[in-house]
C-alpha cells in the first residue's frame, strides 16, 4: 500500500479525514498522501433568485489550488518527511471522476469523512462519501464524525456467507490485513441462527480457505437489526475498522443504496471500509 487519496472540500470533516490518512500512512508505511479537490461552477436552481455572474474556469481553478495549498500546510505539521503530501485539483464531478483519479494517482485506498448528527443531516449531508463508496472500484474508508485515529489492530468483516468464492474481494482485504497485521473477526448477522445450515457451514469453509493465514474468528449473531448488531459487536471487540462488501443484489440494495451505510458511518465510532465484491 503506497498511495492514499483524500478527496476534500476543505471542511473540518475533511481535515479530520486528512489527519486520519496521514496516521494510517504511517502505520502501513505508505509513501504518499494525495489531497484532491474536484471543483464545479456554482449552479443556481431557484428561478426567483437574481442572476449571478458565473465564475470563470481559471478563477475556479485558482481558488481550488490556493485552498489545496492552505489545506496541505494545515496537515503538514502532522506529516513526517518520509510521507509525501501532494495536491491535485480539476474541474470535475467527484463521484463520476473518482475512478479516473485513482488510476492517475495510483491510489490504493480512498479516505473521506462524513458529516452529520441530526436526522435531517443524515438524510441531506454526507452524500459525497456515500456516492464515492458506491461508484468507485477502489476501497474507501469512511471516517465517522468526531472519530480519531487508532492503530488498526482489530478488523471486523461483515459477511452474508452467500457465494463467497465469487464475490469476496480477497486481494484488497488481504492487503489491509497484511499492511496492519490486524486480527480478523468475521461476523454474520441474522434473525435465524438457532442452527447454522449446511450451506452456511460450507461457505464458511470456503471463506476460511480464501483467508488462509489470517486465522479469522467467526461470530454468528441473532438480531433483527443489522446496524445495531454490527455496532454493538464492534464496540464490544474494540474494533478499529469495519469492512463491508456492497453487493449488486440483495445486501447491496439493503446496505449501500439506502440508509444503512449512512447509519453505520453516523452512529459508529469505528471507521467503515467499503470494498466492492469481485466482478467476474
Amino acid at each position: 500500500m503506497k498511495t492514499i487519496l483524500v478527496p476534500t472540500d476543505f471542511s473540518p470533516t475533511a481535515k479530520n479525514a486528512g489527519l486520519y490518512a496521514i496516521e494510517l500512512a504511517k502505520q502501513v508505511k505508505a509513501t504518499k498522501v494525495v489531497l484532491y479537490n474536484a471543483y464545479q461552477s456554482p449552479v443556481v436552481t431557484e428561478p426567483t433568485m437574481p442572476v449571478v455572474q458565473l465564475i470563470d474556469i481559471d478563477t475556479l481553478k485558482n481558488i481550488s489550488e490556493t485552498s489545496l495549498n492552505t489545506f496541505k500546510e494545515t496537515l503538514s505539521a502532522s506529516c513526517p518527511p518520509e510521507i509525501q503530501l501532494e495536491t491535485f485539483s480539476e474541474f470535475a464531478i467527484l463521484s463520476s471522476n473518482i475512478n479516473g483519479v485513482c488510476e492517475r494517482t495510483n491510489a490504493d485506498i480512498i479516505i473521506m469523512g462524513i458529516t452529520g448528527g441530526s436526522k435531517i443531516e443524515e438524510v441531506l449531508i454526507g452524500s459525497s462519501a456515500i456516492s464515492v463508496a458506491t461508484h468507485t472500484k477502489t476501497p474507501v474508508i469512511i471516517i465517522p464524525p468526531h472519530s480519531t485515529y487508532t492503530a488498526i489492530k482489530k478488523v471486523v468483516l461483515a459477511c452474508d456467507f452467500k457465494k463467497v468464492q465469487e464475490t469476496t474481494p480477497v486481494a484488497p482485504i488481504t492487503k489491509i490485513l497484511n499492511a496492519t497485521n490486524a486480527e480478523l473477526h468475521v461476523i454474520n448477522v441474522s434473525n435465524n441462527h438457532k442452527e447454522i445450515s449446511g450451506e452456511m457451514q460450507s461457505q464458511k469453509e470456503i471463506l476460511n480457505k480464501l483467508l488462509e493465514g489470517f486465522n479469522p474468528q467467526y461470530h454468528f449473531i441473532d438480531s433483527d437489526d443489522f446496524i445495531e448488531a454490527i455496532n454493538a459487536f464492534a464496540d464490544e471487540q474494540k474494533a478499529d475498522l469495519i469492512i463491508t462488501i456492497p453487493k449488486k443484489h440483495g445486501l447491496f440494495d439493503g446496505l449501500f443504496r439506502t440508509r444503512h451505510t449512512k447509519q453505520l458511518a453516523f452512529h459508529s465510532h469505528v471507521p467503515l471500509m467499503s470494498i466492492h465484491e469481485e466482478e467476474l
